[in-house]
């Protein structure tokens, strides 16, 4: 791609494609992603611990790769990229656990169908990303200004977050949902994990339809936010592709892990936008002041780390909300 700086490989990138395909095939076909199940915390801390460990092992090999062909400085670039990366996209994803549990919960979704349809979700979230991504590294390497509208729109969006965070988001007036209730024909009724229904030969949607659909668009609008952030951070094609694909594979089980605890992490709202402050900050101040991607990535590290204890701390005797319905 011309005009943008990349170390990958063609080879690189079809072999994170494929691993990314041989890892979905895995969950779908070898372990039990097509049946209908409830996850167990046991199963989703396991997921999340593999996804965890396999991010930082990719960490290690791109360094391990990068110090033999291009110097210990540049290995040690690009592996803090990757991991500041890696950590922003992950904790932004976060926030769409709490919006995944809003969904589930206003359509009462039984547990043992969600797992299929955020699997779903994350088989759109990725090629979504995937076209995002490249749209925004064209556009990084054509108009390289595009990065202070970045930062501004990551500074803007953050402080609304900010303002807005205790207040309690409502699908009433989702337009989307409206449309597809005013469009659609729809099963008062689940059909198991069946997302269309035919019935007197006519074809009907069941309301997993409805959550699939409110779930993708919502990755939409986080993909605003996420895909400016890592930008941020680095430039480079690869690692941006990367370090969102590491942290949206691995989204699935973190739901699992923290749906029935979410509103413990209540104050990780504050903690998120604050990143969204800073790391908006970082652009636009970068014309006079690189920050260090070591800083970078301990200011973020103990932004999300002091919400998370400061929510733990707040709860601790059931103060907030209880648990998640």
């Amino acid at each position: 791609m011309n005009g943008i700086e990349s170390f990958a490989t063609p080879d690189m990138w079809a072999g994170f494609v494929v691993f990314v395909i041989a890892m979905l095939a895995l969950d779908m076909f070898a372990l039990g992603g097509r049946h209908a199940h409830k996850v167990s915390v046991k199963e989703a801390l396991g997921w999340s611990l593999l996804w965890v460990t396999l991010s930082f092992a990719f960490a290690g090999l791109m360094w391990w790769y990068l110090d033999g062909s291009a110097g210990r400085e540049v290995a040690n670039t690009k592996a803090l990229e990757f991991i500041t990366g890696y950590l922003i996209e992950k904790s932004l994803s976060v926030d769409n656990i709490f919006v995944f549990l809003m969904i589930f919960s206003y359509f009462a979704v039984p547990a043992e169908y969600q797992r299929r349809v955020l699997l779903y979700g994350v088989l759109g979230a990725i090629v979504l990303r995937a076209i995002m991504i490249l749209l925004g590294a064209w556009l990084v390497a054509q108009f390289h200004w595009i990065l202070y509208v970045f930062g501004l729109f990551l500074l803007v969006t953050g402080f609304k977050m900010l303002v807005f965070a205790d207040q309690e988001p409502s699908l009433e007036g989702n337009p989307a949902l409206k449309w597809m209730r005013g469009h659609l024909r729809i099963t008062r009724d689940y059909h198991a994990e069946k997302f269309t229904w035919m019935q007197d030969g006519v074809r009907w949607f069941t309301p997993l339809f409805l959550v699939l659909i409110l779930i993708e668009t919502s990755d939409v609008i986080f993909a605003v936010d996420s895909i400016p952030a890592i930008f941020a951070i680095t430039t480079d094609p690869f690692i941006v592709f990367t370090s969102n694909i590491f942290a949206i594979m691995g989204l699935r089980a973190l739901y699992f892990l923290l749906a029935d605890m979410a509103s413990r992490f209540h104050l990780l709202k504050y903690g998120l936008a604050l990143v969204l402050v800073f790391v908006g900050a970082k652009m636009l101040v970068a014309h006079w002041y690189k920050v260090p991607i070591g800083l970078a990535l301990g200011v973020v590290g103990i932004i999300l780390l002091t919400s998370v204890l400061a929510s733990l701390v707040a709860t601790r005797n059931g103060k907030k909300g209880g648990t998640a319905s």
